[in-house]
């Protein structure tokens, strides 16, 4: 049994590397955003003074959050166990907000010292966090809004071939003034699944209450697993009314970065929660949504950088699942020397200390894929400091 709360982490250095984003398999549009031509990827890498590291995805945008608040701790906190150390960690963004970006850092951050924890000892994340299995269900996730029939049909039978047992497709085609075109989609992709293959689809928030409802009752023949961000994220009203009005299973959470939230979705009716590690404000915050879930009785499941996310994922019971969006996630795969493999609908996680995934930094330098570099220590970073703006 492992446990982090009294580890020590004295870091003495921190790199923060952006690759150059891989091409997608095929470009892909949701209601929202897109379509997505690349994907990128940056990673923290943290170092102790016995030369541990321990690495995790982050976001490359917010230089000034990881300078000003959590950098100054993190190299200047030392011999403060683990407890203590996220603490400070935690309120140093109070004023930037704990539902945006720096909440999400913290969690980045703490994931990459749980990586560092793990591979001191020398085992895997996933058993560091206690897990009892090394696979994790897997459902395939695309069908972008801007796929044509054949594209659609191309996608279904690679992850049907891999032996997923769910499929996610995108609706809401012309920022959702297409309905009648995605409930033709959607019956399209039925047929092809058959009726014991899960079918979900994802809005990405772009419907009113109302026009999420018209949509439910246009696809409510297709024996939908689940309806995913029907309407923005933020309109608790809404939710609650839509779940109130619909036997579909809604669903929401990867647009959440506190786990704080995730209570109210649940007493609005949401019955599938989908926190993302790496948005949340560290792997605690990910495991209590985890245990909400399980107590609730409602369904979860986890995206992002899928094979990150496996390692967490393993920890949760065996039904849950991971996303993986192949047509944007696959191309990344180029940059790892070990990762989960994909076999009959699972991940089957390595058996290597720390994350399931390790970036082959030689083959980048090489390559010339590193496109940003950031550099800090205790001499280049000051100590922490708040500073109140109004």
């Amino acid at each position: 049994m492992y446990s982090i709360d009294h580890q020590i982490f004295n870091i003495t250095s921190v790199q923060l590397r952006e690759l150059e984003p891989a091409t997608a398999v095929t470009p892909i549009q949701d209601a929202t955003m897109g379509p997505f031509p690349a994907f990128g990827l940056a990673l923290i890498t943290l170092e102790d003074e016995s030369g541990f590291i321990g690495e995790a995805p982050v976001y490359s945008s917010y230089i000034n959050i990881l300078e000003n608040c959590l950098l100054p701790i993190l190299l200047h906190s030392h011999h403060m166990p683990y407890h203590q150390l996220y603490r400070l960690l935690y309120w140093s963004i109070r004023n930037e907000g704990f539902r945006g970006p720096a909440s999400a850092l913290v969690g980045q951050i703490d994931l990459a010292l749980h990586d560092l924890a793990a591979r001191r000892e020398g085992v895997p994340l996933h058993r560091y966090l206690n897990a009892e299995r090394d696979t994790v269900k897997m459902y395939g996730s695309g069908g972008g809004t801007n796929y044509t029939l054949p594209e659609l049909e191309k996608e279904v039978r690679l992850f049907l071939d891999a032996g997923a047992d769910c499929y996610k497709m995108k609706v809401g085609k012309g920022f959702g003034s297409r309905m009648e075109e995605d409930a033709v989609r959607v019956k399209f992709v039925r047929s092809l699944l058959g009726k014991d293959i899960r079918l979900a689809v994802d809005a990405n928030q772009i419907w009113s209450g109302e026009e999420a409802l018209r949509f439910a009752d246009m696809i409510a023949a297709e024996n939908v697993a689940w309806f995913e961000e029907p309407i923005h994220s933020a309109a608790f009203e809404q939710i609650g009314a839509l779940c109130s009005r619909t036997p579909l299973c809604i669903s929401f959470g990867e647009s959440e970065r506190t786990s704080r939230l995730f209570p109210t979705l649940v007493s609005l009716g949401v019955r599938h929660l989908q926190p993302v590690p790496t948005h949340l404000g560290g792997v605690n915050e990910w495991k209590e949504v985890r245990d909400l879930a399980a107590k609730s009785g409602v369904d979860f499941s986890s995206g992002g950088y899928s094979l990150f996310t496996a390692a967490l994922m393993a920890t949760a019971d065996a039904a849950c699942e991971v996303e993986y969006l192949y047509a944007i996630m696959y191309g990344l795969e180029r940059y790892f020397s070990v990762r989960p493999e994909w076999k009959n609908g699972t991940f089957v996680l390595p058996e290597v200390a720390g994350m399931p995934v390790r970036v082959d930094w030689d083959y980048c330098r090489k390559a010339d894929k590193i496109v940003k570099h950031y550099s800090w220590n205790n001499l280049n970073i000051r100590k922490y400091s708040p500073i109140v703006s109004l």
